[in-house]
This record gives C-alpha cells, sequence and structure tokens, in this order.
C-alpha cells in the first residue's frame, strides 16, 4: 500500500469512524488506518452506557475539588448526548438507543449526602440530577433491593449497542466516501515535504493531517512525532446474563460498589462498572474470576433478581484513562497537523462530539467548544 490522503486517522473506534463520517460528508479525503479489526477493542467492547453524571466512585475517592475540576466536561458530555439522541434517525438504523435515565442507589445517610453534594456540582454544568427518597426510588425503580434509601436520578442518560453502534458507522462512513484500511498497523510517522509518510505494516500513506483516534495505543502514535500524552490503556470487563423478563429501564449505579448495570434488548443484563480484567504474560487479556465474583456480588445487592440469573459470558477490553479523567481533545502544540481525539473513560458516551471537534479543526474550523492545548477547557 502505497497512498495519500488529506486527512489519516489513526483508530478505527466509535471516534474514528464518527470523525471520518464527518469529514467524508463534507467533501474531505479521509483515509482510516485500524491495526486489527473496527470497534475489537473499548469502542466496540464496552458496556453500551451512556453517562452524563459525575462518577459517583470518583467522587467520592477524590472529592469535591476534583469533581469541580471535572464540570466542565459534563457541559461536553451534554452536547454529545444530544448528538446520540439524533444519531438513530441520522443514520437511519436502530442502535438499540434508550435514554430512560440513570439512577445511583445508596445505601447509608452519608452515601446520599454525597450524591446530593454531587448534584450540586453537576447542576452548575446544567445538569439535572433528581433526589428521590427511599419510597420515590422504589416506585420508580421497583426492582431495586428494599434496602436502598435513596438515590439520585440524572433523566437524559442511557445506553446504545456498542457492536450495533460500530457497524452502522463503518458502513455509514465507507458510503459517504472513506477509505478504511483495517489489518494496518501504525508503526512510524515520518515528516516529508508537504506533511508525513505515516509508515504502516502494509506500507506508506502520504498525508497533511493525521487525527490520532488510537484510544488506549494513543500514547504510542503521540511518540512517534515526540509528543508524550498522558495516558494509557487500563484492561477491564464487561458480563452478560442470560435473558429476563423486562425488569430494568434505566442504566443503574451503586453508591456502594463499582457498577453499571443495563438490561439490553434481547433481555441480557449487561454488568460492568470498570472492574479489572487479567493480562497474561503474552499479553492476551483474559476475565479475572475476583473481579467477576465481585462485580457479580455488586450487582445482585442492587438488583436482587440478578442473584437467581445465570451469567452467559464475559468479555475484556483495554479502555483508555488519564489520571484525571479530563480529554486530551485538540491540535498537537508543537506539530498544529496532528490532532489528538481521546476522551478517557467515558469515550462511548463523549465520542459524537469528540468527533465533531476533531473533524472541525482538520477542516480548519473553529470549535464548539474552547480549546487549549491538549486540554478540553470548556469554561
Amino acid at each position: 500500500m502505497q497512498e495519500s490522503a488529506d486527512i489519516i486517522i489513526i483508530g478505527g473506534g466509535i471516534v474514528g469512524l464518527m470523525t471520518a463520517r464527518y469529514l467524508a460528508r463534507e467533501g474531505a479525503d479521509v483515509m482510516l488506518l485500524e491495526a486489527g479489526d473496527l470497534g475489537a477493542e473499548a469502542s466496540g467492547a464496552n458496556a453500551g452506557s451512556i453517562h452524563l453524571q459525575i462518577p459517583y466512585p470518583e467522587f467520592a475517592a477524590y472529592g469535591e475539588d476534583w469533581a469541580r475540576a471535572y464540570r466542565p466536561c459534563l457541559e461536553f458530555l451534554k452536547q454529545s448526548l444530544a448528538l446520540w439522541t439524533a444519531l438513530p434517525a441520522e443514520l437511519g438504523a436502530d442502535l438499540d438507543a434508550r435514554f430512560a435515565g440513570g439512577i445511583t442507589a445508596a445505601w447509608t445517610g452519608a452515601q446520599m449526602d454525597r450524591i446530593r453534594a454531587k448534584a450540586e456540582i453537576e447542576a452548575e454544568a446544567g445538569v439535572e440530577t433528581e433526589i428521590l427518597g427511599r419510597d420515590e426510588l422504589l416506585r420508580r425503580a421497583p426492582y431495586l433491593s428494599p434496602e436502598a434509601v435513596g438515590g439520585g436520578y440524572c433523566q437524559p442518560e442511557g445506553k446504545a449497542n456498542p457492536l450495533r453502534v460500530i457497524l452502522v458507522l463503518a458502513r455509514a462512513a465507507a458510503c459517504a466516501g472513506a477509505r478504511i484500511a483495517t489489518q494496518t498497523r501504525v508503526s512510524g510517522i515520518v515528516p516529508v515535504r508537504g506533511g508525513h509518510a505515516v509508515v504502516t505494516t502494509r506500507g506508506e500513506v502520504r498525508t497533511g493531517r493525521i487525527i490520532n483516534a488510537a484510544g488506549a495505543a494513543a500514547g504510542r502514535i503521540g511518540a512517534m512525532i515526540g509528543t508524550t500524552l498522558d495516558i494509557r490503556g487500563f484492561p477491564l470487563q464487561v458480563t452478560i446474563t442470560e435473558p429476563l423478563a423486562g425488569l430494568i429501564p434505566h442504566l443503574v449505579y451503586s453508591a456502594a460498589g463499582k457498577l453499571s448495570l443495563k438490561q439490553v434488548a434481547n433481555g441480557g443484563c449487561v454488568i460492568g462498572g470498570g472492574w479489572p480484567a487479567r493480562e497474561r504474560e503474552d499479553g492476551v487479556l483474559v476475565t479475572d474470576p475476583e473481579s467477576l465474583a465481585g462485580n457479580m456480588g455488586v450487582a445482585a445487592r442492587v438488583v436482587p433478581a440478578l442473584a437467581r440469573a445465570r451469567a452467559l459470558r464475559s468479555w475484556t477490553a483495554w479502555v483508555n484513562g488519564t489520571p484525571d479523567w479530563r480529554p486530551i481533545l485538540g491540535k498537537d502544540p508543537d506539530r498544529p497537523e496532528m490532532i489528538h481525539a481521546l476522551f478517557p473513560w467515558v469515550g462511548f458516551s463523549a465520542a459524537p462530539m469528540t468527533a465533531r471537534v476533531a473533524a472541525d479543526l482538520a477542516l480548519g474550523r473553529s470549535s464548539p467548544v474552547a480549546l487549549r492545548g491538549l486540554s478540553l477547557l470548556c469554561d
């Protein structure tokens, strides 16, 4: 392969595919390079949650100062969620997207106090979280354990089917004119006259602009141009149960342990929340039995009916993360022809706006959010 493209996108996950579609629809000459299969890592293997609120475990661990620093990201996620709700109609496809709201269940008065404090900070970013007492919580979510003392309800949150999203986006990007090369690992980026030569396992591609949407591998791509990105991959796992009768319409969290829980169209309950998988010596990710037991235990405490459900399958993926949870989004300060498009931890949720910003910057437009350097600043 020895080709050229005006814009090269590195990474065939949801951000890369959405960016390719945006650019191709506007007539840009764009080529996407993916080291393996499209959506094979976090984009296709995540739990499908579409988040908006501040994550409770991090709020409890890091406190209000961290939450206020993270607060601008809520404004970004709010804009991204608006794009998510319009996406099925825009693509003309069923993405199994539902927006019934997210519930964080509490078990103690101290947890309720944290949910209230978190809601106050969320409100400053225009995100409303309704505080529910025990009776109102169980009226809205009767599947929850009666041991819950209350909770918070964030109405806009929802879920989608990651595999379906990836397949539909890949087709839409290709139909719009984007060239997509899978099994094409980038091994180097070399300056040449007029731009860069992106060296891959299948040859070189010449380009003027590059978008780094490589997720957990983004740090490796940044290093190719001499930029250090404070991002790395974290091995996480997700589990799905056997199909159950319609039970859980919401996205469910617990203030007593890491949990994201939802029921998908076929009745299976997808259970995650950031529990670590295990990396073998050969680099292959496998399910960690301790994480599986812990995750299932939290889920069964929150929704007692799950204690009788069989877990059918668990899977793993590398999820990209930054220490402060803030994105790396914008032009590289030393190489402005390189655009980094990375939103950690909740990248599936933030993908539509992350891609929109990356596409606008690649086309030479001002971004719909204010950017400075490599950090997203909405304030």
